[in-house]
């Protein structure tokens, strides 16, 4: 999507950004470069849309699962900032990315022969629920084919029809994910979980493999096969902007289980990535790699 970031003074900065996109980008610094990072997505054929699929190549991400629909655009938001804390504002109406399971043999072609595949909430969310049942049949299919795929729950209230609905697409796609990325204050809010043990129980029982719950500043609870733990939270000097702390929380986690890191040390990475990134403004945060950090 288009991003207006808060740049202060009533200020705003174009760039371009979104959930799933700021994750592709945040794993594109952290993985080998010989390492392919991929986005799989609907953008229209207009100016703003061939500046996004430039942008994303200028990146190092490989834009061929891209589909060009005439008639449409791509979706904008804004960022307005309290105390490091962001909401959102959306213009999305004529979003191609709405269109992302409407051509079925497509969308197996792009999850064809991939290693991780990612998706979100807000993923779900845009799409009607015969369109999220279509998206997650093929992911499902391809995770029974061996890709391993990740589903972070990403909450966005005002982009489902309803409260049941949202619960209800949530449930489906933790059911054909491996790992699920869940923030707690989130689960709270559409499940009334009094702990992130009730976030577990409920992501195991839909067939996750792993689930690390995520508490804003504060400790991960983490289960896989080896049981729950506590992890304590990352120290962070700071909090200037909390845009795409889970974002880049996930890029890190899975870049961390791709290079072969344990569970326990991929959560580590995640945190400490995250605690750097909400340091900052916007949701992509060049400055943290200079000097060749990952």
């Amino acid at each position: 999507m288009v991003e207006m970031a808060d740049a202060g003074g009533g200020l705003y900065r174009r760039g371009f950004a979104g959930d799933t996109f700021n994750t592709a980008w945040y794993a594109r610094r952290l993985l080998p470069e010989e390492w392919s990072v991929g986005y799989g997505s609907c953008i229209g054929t207009d100016a703003v849309s061939a500046e996004m699929c430039a942008f994303m190549e200028g990146e190092g991400i490989d834009t061929s699962a891209l589909r060009r629909l005439e008639h449409r655009t791509v979706g904008l938001y804004m960022i307005s900032l309290e105390n490091g804390e962001r909401s959102f504002s959306y213009w999305r109406s004529q979003s191609a990315a709405r269109a992302v399971a409407d051509d079925p043999a497509w969308l197996a072609d792009v999850l064809a022969g991939r290693d991780i595949l990612y998706f979100s909430g807000i993923t779900l969310a845009i799409l009607t629920a015969e369109a999220r049942r279509v998206l997650c049949d093929a992911l499902g299919r391809a995770r029974a084919g061996g890709a391993l795929v990740a589903f972070d729950t990403n909450l966005r209230e005002r982009l489902w029809e309803t409260p049941e609905a949202m619960r209800e697409g949530l449930t489906m796609g933790a059911s054909v994910a491996d790992v699920v990325l869940p923030s707690f204050d989130e689960e709270q809010r559409a499940f009334g979980d009094s702990a992130p043990e009730e976030t577990i129980a409920r992501y195991r029982a839909c067939g996750a493999k792993i689930v690390p719950v995520k508490n804003g500043g504060g400790d991960l609870t983490l289960w896989d096969d080896k049981g729950t733990r506590t992890l304590p939270a990352a120290r962070f000097e700071s909090v200037v902007d909390t845009t795409a702390a889970g974002d880049s929380f996930g890029a890190a986690f899975l870049a961390g289980m791709a290079a072969g890191r344990s569970v326990d040390d991929a959560a580590r990475g995640a945190m400490a990535l995250a605690a750097r990134v909400i340091q900052f403004r916007g949701a992509l945060v060049p400055q943290i790699f200079e000097g060749g950090e990952t």
